[in-house]
């Protein structure tokens, strides 16, 4: 288990950081979040804590994944708590609300995100999470 995972009061979004999708929406979401502490952590930057995640079943590059209060989340799921933790305020919070807050609606439209961030790093010329 990460040093991440044994502070219980601080919530980890582990992103891919060359997505320009998964960047801007992790400091956003920074900004207003209704938490204590929160980890940007950079997937890419941390290849042990891409192959702990993976070793638990979460592909790092089919989404996100958020650590808090020693829980893992992923993709979906991810989403859907961190909809419940943040701020509601403002557009940005509304919209993440609005699509992430239910379960069911955040497992429909979480997929279309992943397909997004494949197309998008492909355009960019950028590469996947690199399996080490």
């Amino acid at each position: 288990m990460t040093a991440t995972a044994n502070d219980p009061d601080r919530l980890s979004v582990i992103y891919d950081g060359e997505c320009p999708f998964c960047a801007a929406f992790v400091k956003l979401y920074a900004l207003r979040k209704n938490i204590g502490e929160i980890e940007l952590i950079d997937a890419r930057t941390r290849p042990d804590l891409v192959r702990e995640l993976r070793a638990q079943g979460m592909e790092i590059n089919e989404g996100m994944a958020v650590i808090w209060q020693r829980h893992y989340y992923h993709g979906a799921n991810a989403m859907h708590l961190l909809s419940i933790l943040g701020a509601d305020r403002g557009f940005f919070g509304r919209l993440n609300k609005f699509l992430f807050c239910n379960r069911n609606a955040a497992a429909l439209v979480y997929p279309v995100l992943a397909t997004g961030r494949r197309v998008a790093l492909s355009l960019l010329g950028r590469k996947m999470i690199p399996h080490r």
